[in-house]
C-alpha cells in the first residue's frame, strides 16, 4: 500500500511538472504574441505622428531642465572646511514656435540657462560680513528669428535675427545681436543650415567695456534627431566671421541637448554648452585690474595674460557649461 501511495504521489508531481510547464510556455507564446500586437501599433503610432509633424502649420514645443544638488558636513575634521554646507540649483529652458508654408517658413527659438550656488562655510557661527546668499554661477540667454522665402524644397533666400546675453547681473552688458540675409539650406526636415554672408553683429556694452562690432558671416545649424532608448538630441551652433578682423572679433556657441521623456513627459535632461569669443576673453581679463585697454590692444591678449600672471590655457579658453537634472517636456 505504501509503496502504491509513493508511486501515485511520484506520478502526480510529475504530473503538476508538466502542467506548470506547459501553462508557462502557454504565457510566453502569449505574451509574444501581445508583444507583437503592441508593436504593431506602436509603429502605426509613430507613422501617423509623422504625418501630423510633415503637416504645413505651426509646430510649438518647450522643454525644461531643473538639477539640485546639496552637502552639508558638521564637525568633519578630515577636510579643511569641517562645517560646511553647499547647494547648487541650476535651469534650462528651451522653446520653440515654427511654422511652414508652401512659399515660405518662420522658425523662432530660444534657450535660457539659469545657475545659482550657496556656500556656507561655517554652518554654526556666520562670521560678520560673511555673504550666504545664492550667487550666481550660470546665465545665459539666446533668442532667433528666421524667416525664409523657398526657392524649392530644399533652398530659400533668408533674413535672421539673434541675440545673446546674460540676464541676471549684467543683461546687456554685453549683448550681441546679428541681423543679416542670405540663404537657409533644410536637406532633410530635422536638419537647418543657415549662411548669410551679408550680416552684422552689433555688440552693446557700458563705455568701460571694450567691444567691436563689425560686418561679416553667419553660420548656424540646428539638427534635432530620435537616438536609441527614447533619447532625443538637440544641437544647435551659432558661429560668426567677421570680416574686418577675423582672429579678434569672431566667434561661435555651440549648445547640446538630450532628454529622455520617462513618464508623463516627465524625464532626465542633460545639456551642454561650448563658446569662443576673444572679445569676451579680452574684457574678463581687464575687468577688476589695475589694466586698461590704452596699455594692451585685444591682439596683444598673450602679453596681457603675461602681465597677469595667467596660464596660456587661461587667456582666452573655450567656455563651457553643463546641467543634469530632471526634465519636463510640453
Amino acid at each position: 500500500m505504501t509503496k502504491k501511495l509513493l508511486l501515485f504521489c511520484f506520478l502526480s508531481s510529475i504530473f503538476c511538472v508538466g502542467l506548470t510547464a506547459q501553462t508557462v510556455e502557454e504565457l510566453k507564446a502569449e505574451k509574444a504574441e501581445k508583444a507583437a500586437a503592441l508593436s504593431a501599433l506602436q509603429g502605426e503610432i509613430n507613422a501617423i505622428q509623422a504625418k501630423i509633424d510633415a503637416f504645413p502649420g505651426w509646430k510649438v514645443g518647450a522643454i525644461g531642465t531643473i538639477g539640485f544638488t546639496a552637502n552639508g558636513f558638521n564637525k568633519w575634521l578630515g577636510q579643511a572646511n569641517p562645517n560646511s554646507f553647499s547647494s547648487n540649483i541650476g535651469f534650462a529652458a528651451n522653446g520653440f514656435a515654427n511654422l511652414d508654408r508652401d512659399k515660405y517658413f518662420w522658425r523662432n527659438r530660444a534657450n535660457l540657462t539659469l545657475g545659482w550656488t550657496k556656500l556656507d562655510l561655517n554652518t554654526e557661527v556666520t562670521e560678520e560680513g560673511e555673504d550666504n546668499d545664492y550667487q550666481e554661477t550660470a546665465d545665459a540667454i539666446n533668442i532667433s528669428s528666421l524667416y525664409g522665402y523657398k526657392l524649392n524644397s530644399k533652398w530659400a533666400i533668408s533674413g535672421l535675427a539673434e541675440y545673446r546675453s546674460t540676464i541676471l547681473s549684467n543683461f546687456n552688458n554685453p549683448g550681441f545681436l546679428d541681423i543679416g540675409v542670405g540663404a537657409t539650406w533644410t536637406p532633410y526636415s530635422n536638419l537647418v543650415v543657415v549662411f548669410h554672408p551679408l550680416n552684422y553683429n552689433f555688440v552693446i556694452s557700458d563705455s568701460d567695456l571694450s567691444y567691436e562690432s563689425s560686418l561679416g558671416c553667419k553660420v548656424v545649424a540646428d539638427y534635432s534627431q530620435a537616438l536609441p532608448m527614447g533619447v532625443a538630441w538637440r544641437s544647435n551652433f551659432s558661429g560668426f566671421l567677421s570680416y574686418s578682423d577675423p582672429g579678434n572679433f569672431s566667434n561661435w556657441t555651440w549648445i547640446n541637448g538630450f532628454s529622455f521623456t520617462a513618464w508623463k513627459g516627465i524625464g532626465v535632461g542633460f545639456e551642454f554648452g561650448l563658446r569662443h569669443n576673444k572679445q569676451e576673453s579680452y574684457n574678463a581679463l581687464l575687468t577688476g585690474s589695475d589694466i586698461s585697454s590704452d596699455d594692451f590692444k585685444i591682439d596683444q591678449l598673450d602679453e596681457l595674460g603675461d602681465a597677469l600672471g595667467l596660464k596660456n590655457s587661461d587667456v582666452n579658453p573655450i567656455q563651457s557649461y553643463w546641467l543634469l537634472g530632471l526634465t519636463y517636456t510640453l
